[in-house]
């Protein structure tokens, strides 16, 4: 497809996204594309892309953000799948996403696909994924009507890959984000699944045995689909895991077990970050909307403070020694991410359109101007304050859904740092995040991170400054007897390094020493404006995320970033 505009005799071709071969890009990120002939929007995007360390330095040079030569091998049963994502030994795209997004298709949202698109765009995403709540109206109807408008919003901005999906009830638990790969069958995929397995739809959101078998048996449809290519891929993340309680640990491990390539990990930190604004300028509220307390379907092992976010970032990633390191040392694959649930947009205008009936329709009206600025809503737009960064082989669906599986995948808030690259090398080999790099035993292996400082003013319109990155390792003991584990006791900051550079790049190495049994380490960044001691104590995490207190949390005044692991096998 063309993208409207002469590419003059420079030898690029380009293919619309994600029905190409993959080895295009869209314009405004093909920097061998001079700026003159770009059209007027793509001109504006690529100069944003610049201004927030994107482009360049943040996107395409090698040195930083290049990916391992190696790529990413698993530690358990996934390694057969993810051997076929071994890296074409080039380096990645760092393409940054959102996979939770909700628009006038869902009964608690007002925005068109297209608005959050271009907002997404805007805010300098690549991908993103609309994932309207799953219920008996939006299965009934929704799932068809939200697709023509995410077809178009496809045709109108190359520049972003538009996902369709949907949030999932689970059943027995709490949200997830279910997406597949664009293709014929993406509405009626998404459609069975809905109607067979969502927990609104098949009135199976309490706690029970039967519940929690339906939500494994939805996973299983959606490997069925893919193996059947019915669809192309399918992902399921889950969404804001700890809010309420009810993802208990066994059920998190029932999900990945079940389908180690589909349920593939969780959000690190929860959407609704403007939650905790102060009022009379925000809600007033918990970030994240993380302001609740136990019920009858809780998980009763879970501690009083994980129902509230910690620096913004979930409990169940957040704890040093918690209940995603406790899946790291089992050496089961689990990712992170973060997005913006967004619904409605703190200091938006925008108010849904007169008129209409969601449950006839499935829909509200289009929205229109509302005169007033709203300040109490707890979203951002997509892209504005929180980034799923992935190392995609290419610019499509496929490698940014490949790069999801494969883990490579570090997340950041307000645009605390531009770019991160971060090996476990030994000898002449190394890996990447999501990877694991097989040593002999006794092998040296050392750490190097790089990493791109912000560039220029986020968009509360001040410059991020990163004042400090912890290191965080842990041996890899096995599977645990309990499955309701969720504590491991091996894992612990083990280095952290203070950042005194307020631009530019920082080079920061850490030599695992010789190792002599299985490890994972990951990273996690801070700018140091409030901390605490973890709650595993000082020995395990000494300056780690403070607990965000309900009605005053905000979000830009407390950023973080967070790698997924890398593992050493040695043998």
């Amino acid at each position: 497809m063309s993208h409207g505009h002469s590419h003059g005799d420079h030898g690029h071709h380009h293919h619309h996204h994600g029905d190409g071969d993959g080895t295009s890009l869209p314009p405004a990120l093909d920097t061998s594309i001079p700026d003159a002939e770009l059209t007027p929007s793509q001109l504006s995007r690529r100069g944003m892309l610049r201004r927030t360390g994107l482009l360049g330095a943040g996107l395409a040079a090698g040195s930083v953000l290049a990916g391992a030569g190696e790529a990413a091998a698993s530690v358990q049963q996934s390694a057969q799948q993810q051997s076929s994502q071994k890296s074409r030994g080039g380096g990645y795209l760092w393409l940054a996403g959102d996979h939770h997004i909700h628009t006038q298709y869902s009964s608690d949202a007002k925005y068109r696909v297209i608005d959050h698109v271009r907002q997404a765009n805007a805010h300098g995403l690549d991908w993103m994924v609309i994932t309207d709540h799953g219920s008996v109206a939006h299965a009934k109807i929704g799932v068809e009507k939200v697709n023509p408008d995410i077809v178009d919003a496809r045709d109108k901005t190359d520049d972003t890959l538009v996902f369709q999906g949907l949030e999932w009830n689970i059943p027995g638990a709490e949200h997830g984000t279910v997406f597949v790969h664009p293709g014929s069958n993406e509405v009626a995929v998404l459609k069975e699944f809905e109607n067979s397995f969502d927990g609104s739809v098949k009135n199976a959101s309490g706690n029970s045995p039967a519940n929690e078998a339906l939500a494994i048996a939805g996973v299983n449809f959606l490997a069925d689909q893919v193996r059947r290519r019915k669809v192309k891929d399918a992902l399921f993340l889950a969404n804001h895991p700890a809010r309420k309680g009810i993802d208990s640990p066994h059920e998190i491990r029932g999900w990945r077990d079940a389908q180690p390539s589909i349920a593939v990990g969780m959000e690190g930190a929860p959407g609704h970050q403007a939650g905790g604004i102060p009022k009379p300028n925000g809600p007033g509220g918990g970030r994240g909307i993380y302001d609740g307390s136990p019920s009858a379907d809780s998980f009763p092992g879970y501690p009083l403070e994980s129902y509230r976010t910690w620096g913004g970032f979930d409990w169940m990633t957040s704890t040093v020694g918690g209940l995603w390191d406790s899946l790291l040392a089992e050496g089961k694959p689990w990712w992170i991410t973060a997005n913006s649930d967004s619904h409605n947009v703190y200091a938006d205008t925008a108010v849904r359109g007169p008129g209409g009936d969601f449950n006839a329709n499935g829909r509200y009206e289009d929205p229109v101007y509302g005169t007033g600025i709203s300040l109490t809503d707890t979203d951002f737009w997509p892209g504005q304050y929180s980034r799923t960064h992935v190392g995609a082989a290419s610019f499509s669906y496929k490698a940014v859904m490949d790069g999801i599986r494969a883990g490579r995948v570090w997340v950041d808030h307000g645009g605390l740092i531009s770019g991160l690259d971060a090996r476990l090398s030994y000898g002449g080999r190394e890996v990447t995040l999501g990877g694991a790099l097989h040593v002999r035993r006794g092998a040296q292996v050392d750490l190097t991170i790089r990493i791109s400082l912000s560039n220029g003013p986020n968009w509360a319109q001040f410059q991020p400054k990163l004042a400090r990155v912890d290191v965080i390792q842990g041996d890899v003991t096995g599977p645990v007897k309990d499955k309701d584990t969720f504590a491991t006791p091996a894992t612990k900051v083990v280095k952290s390094f203070e950042v005194d550079k307020a631009n530019g790049t920082v080079r920061l190495t850490y030599s695992l020493g010789r190792l002599d049994k299985p490890v994972y380490v990951r990273l996690r960044g801070t700018d140091g404006n409030r901390t605490a001691v973890g709650i595993n104590g000082p020995s395990v995490d000494p300056v780690g995320p403070a607990m965000d207190v309900l009605g005053d949390a905000d979000p830009w005044k407390d950023l973080w970033f967070y790698s997924n692991p890398m593992w050493v096998l040695p043998a």
